[in-house]
This record gives structure tokens, sequence and C-alpha cells, in this order.
């Protein structure tokens, strides 16, 4: 008996490093694939960007700005350098910033209807939210320029107002495709707000004005700020809507667009550069605010006791 324990020992003994060897493999594969495969995604999507940010600073020798000639930050001294550039980004920053105050300032009071009140109609409402969304630009474009032609038949509709296109009527569709993707937004961070909060300061006698602006607001201040980033980026980019409604008036994606025929200039590259940039920024400040505002769920009762 012990002679065929001691026979049928060493292939035991074998197979045991040869398991234990496969296993670190599968530890780490398991470990390293998810942050390789998060490296390879990021580094797919920032690849255009990263080759936006280094041709800002090429110096072509003719118009088009596609194959690298050498170093040169003359376009970033003078980004507004081209005529006509100056204008399309004056219009772009304007229709983007009015759009995105009206659009989250509609937007926040929605989300707020939808999640905290019961009324008739808020079925219908929710799904008329993601029309907009769901609905091709070339469709939404095609009908806003009906819409604003048929205007002229209208009397009650004031002269210039909605025709000719210019101005207002990009503003009009911006804030209109906007509203959407900030009450998505906000319903997202108002679903899993704490609720005890605001009943614990309307307890110490505080209105529904100081409430909101003192408890409510500051929570969900976060996602007003990214529901107002991507309302800002939507409207700063789009292309489709604003080629149907903006009549005369040319916006960067148009200009863009129409210069493309006789060559980009580097200045291109170096408003849409500072514009991410910028963009960055704004994330990295609302992720920070986001975080300072984490309080773990044993301090939150202490939320409102402390005097003045």
């Amino acid at each position: 008996m012990s002679l065929e324990g001691a026979v049928g020992a060493p292939p035991v003994a074998a197979a045991g490093p040869s398991r234990s060897s496969w296993q670190r493999f599968r530890r780490g594969v398991s470990r390293w694939m998810l942050p390789v495969y998060a490296f390879l995604a990021v580094t797919y999507l920032a690849l255009p960007v990263l080759v936006m940010i280094a041709f800002s600073f090429n110096d072509p020798t003719g118009r088009a700005n596609l194959t690298w000639q050498g170093f040169s930050i003359d376009a970033w001294l003078n980004p507004l350098g081209r005529p006509g550039l100056g204008d399309a980004v004056f219009a772009s920053l304007v229709i983007a910033f009015l759009s995105t105050i009206i659009a989250t300032t509609i937007g926040v009071l929605m989300a707020l209807a939808l999640v905290r009140h019961s009324f008739r109609g808020r079925g219908a409402t929710n799904l008329l939210v993601f029309l907009p969304m769901s609905t091709p630009e070339i469709v939404l474009g095609t009908s806003l320029l009906t819409l604003f032609i048929a205007t002229v038949q209208w009397t009650f509709v004031p002269q210039g107002v909605l025709y000719p296109l210019g101005m207002p009527t990009i503003l009009i569709a911006h804030v209109m495709f906007n509203i959407s993707f900030v009450v998505v937004t906000v319903r997202a961070r108002l679903l899993g707000f704490p609720r005890h909060l605001e009943e614990a300061a309307r307890d110490l006698y505080a209105s529904d004005w100081t409430t909101f602006w003192k408890v409510t607001f500051p929570l969900i201040l976060p996602g007003v700020m990214a529901a107002a980033l991507l309302a800002f980026s939507l409207s700063i980019d789009d292309y489709v809507i604003t080629a149907f409604t903006a009549g005369q008036t040319t916006t960067f994606p148009l200009y863009i667009y129409g210069s493309q025929q006789r060559g980009i200039p580097v200045q291109v590259n170096v408003i849409g550069t500072i514009i991410f940039l910028t963009a960055v920024g704004f994330v990295v400040f609302t992720t920070v605010m986001s975080r300072r505002q984490r309080t773990d769920p044993a301090d939150a009762a202490t939320i409102g006791a402390k005097g003045p």
C-alpha cells in the first residue's frame, strides 16, 4: 500500500505547478484585460482630437492643412486671422451660450416637474421629451424650415422673427433639441436624490424657495452643469439643423464646411483646440464639485443641525 502511494505521488506533484501556472495566467489576464481594453478604447476616441491639436501647430505651405510641414505658433498668435472666421465663431458662441441658458432653465424645471409631481399628461410628456433625440437631424431641420417659412402666412407672428431665417431661427432650433438632453440628464440626477434632506430643511422652518436654493439646487448642481455642458457642445458643433435654419448667417461648423473646398485653415484647428480644452476644464471642475459634495450617510443626518 505504501509502495502504491509512493508510486502515485510524483504525478500528483507534477500536476500541481502546471495547474497553478494556469491559474496565475488566468488571474493576470482577468486583471489586465479591462485596463488594456479601456486604454485602447480611450486612445481610439482621443486620436482625432490629438491630431487636431497637433495640426494646430502646423506650418502648411499651401491652403490645405493636411500634411505636416513644420512646427509653428503663428496660428495661435492670430487665431481669427482668416476672413469671416471671427464672425462665424462669434455667432456660434452667442447661439451656444443663449441656447444653453434657455434650454437648461426650461429643462431643469421640466425634470423637476416630471420627477416630483403627478399630473395629467405626464406619460405623454415623457414620451415627447425623447422625440427630438430619436428623430434624425435632417428630418428636424427640414421640418423646422417648413415651419418657419409657413409662419409668413400667420398674421399673429411679427415679421422678421421667424422669417427671414437668421440668428433667431437658429436659436429656436437649438433650444428645441437641447431641452431633451437637459431633461434626461437632470432627471437621472433627481431619481437618486435624498429627499430626507429637503424634509429636514422644512422641519427647520425653511420655506420652499429656501429649501430649493439651499438644499436641492446645490445637490443637483453637478447634474445641471453636466446638462449645460452637453447642451453647449451639441449647439456649438451642430451642422445639419443649422444648415436648414441659418439663412444668410454663418456659424463655425458652416464656415468649416464652406472652406473645405479651398482648404481648411490652421486657425480652425486652433479654435477647435480651445473649445476642447475649455470643455475639458469644465468637466474637471464639475467632477471635483461632485466629489466634494459626496457626504457620508452617517453625516447626512447632521446637515442642518449645526448652528450659524
